[in-house]
């Protein structure tokens, strides 16, 4: 299966939507986690049509921030499970190997002071540990200092914290390929910044279900935040 995660910052631009298109046309994935739509639900079931997706889970924005969407393919089956304004949280029944995992949209507040509630939300989702269950979005936060180029160093509590949360809730990197980094603030080169925010984390039972998932950061151009492919295997992985 291929799985695109995108922090779009917004799909009311038509320029965006037909650039969407064109991402989703070249790498065909079953499942979408959308980001920051900052369209309502009517609208961004208009652009899932639009794409080919008919079925999904939208969630209103608050105002103009935030917004989410997951969609899919008719040939995948989905449970919902729980949903708010910063996660999509549903069981997947995999076709292919006959059986059941966890996928989780995740939003991290882009707020400093909210962290801990992304976390604590991130904790409360932790249920059912034998059930593989793979996380994947834009947590807002860096795991090392190494992440970030530009700009202030961030604190080092702020990140200490999103690490200890990971590794208590055992979910690990799944890993990457291609650019470092899969956000920029596109200043003049004095004043550029950019860090690795969106990212795919799973548990061992998912690992150890698919060991040849892989997370592409892909190039992209209307949003300051790369797509997300993750492949469960290697054969779908070299056809995209």
């Amino acid at each position: 299966m291929k799985i695109l995660s995108w922090n779009v910052r917004g799909l009311g631009n038509p320029r965006t939507i037909y650039r969407l298109r064109q991402t989703l046309k070249t790498h065909t994935p079953q499942m979408v986690f959308f980001m920051e739509t900052k369209i309502n639900k009517i609208q961004m079931e208009r652009v899932r049509r639009r794409c080919g997706f008919i079925n999904g889970i939208d969630v209103d924005p608050n105002g103009s921030r935030g917004g989410l969407c997951l969609t899919w393919k008719g040939n995948v089956s989905i449970m919902l499970q729980s949903f708010s304004k910063r996660h999509i949280d549903v069981l997947v029944d995999d076709q292919n190997n006959g059986q059941q995992w966890r996928f989780t949209g995740f939003y991290g507040s882009p707020y400093a002071q909210d962290r801990d509630e992304s976390w604590n939300l991130l904790k409360s989702l932790r249920r059912n540990e034998e059930l593989p269950w793979l996380v994947c979005g834009d947590f807002n936060e860096i795991m090392y200092g190494f992440q970030k180029k530009g700009g202030i160093p961030r604190e080092e509590r702020r990140m200490e914290a999103f690490r200890n949360a990971l590794e208590d809730y055992r979910l690990m990197n799944v890993g990457y390929s291609g650019n470092w980094f899969n956000w920029e603030k596109r200043n003049l080169p004095k004043t550029n910044i950019r860090e690795c925010l969106d990212r795919g984390v799973a548990n061992v039972n998912y690992m150890s279900m698919f060991p040849e998932a892989t997370i592409q950061h892909l190039v992209h151009s209307t949003s300051d935040h790369c797509p997300l492919l993750i492949t469960t295997n290697k054969e779908e992985s070299r056809s995209s």
